[in-house]
């Protein structure tokens, strides 16, 4: 597979390869590893926005009784048992 990199690029991938002593394809790979595992995480920002609304939530006056909400519960898990939202062939 081949890709195209700016110089600015090449020549710092040359650097890091020749000061770890590894091949640039070794460092190339290392640091798509690297950025793709940091890719996968949350931000701050995100963590913070995520914490924000479970907070809310929890601070929230519920807006259905709890033996309404479990009924609700117990209906979507047998529509799943039972196929969930299946339709016949048309």
């Amino acid at each position: 597979m081949t890709y195209s990199l700016d110089e600015a690029t090449v020549a710092r991938i040359r650097q890091t390869a020749a000061r770890l002593g590894k091949a640039q394809s070794h460092v190339v790979r290392e640091a798509v590893a690297e950025y793709a595992e940091r890719a996968g995480r949350l931000s701050d920002r995100e963590r913070l926005h995520a914490l924000g609304v479970l907070e809310r939530l929890r601070v929230a006056k519920a807006t259905r009784p709890a033996s309404e909400v479990d009924q609700e519960i117990e209906s979507v898990r047998s529509a799943r048992r039972a196929g969930g939202r299946r339709h016949g062939a048309a």
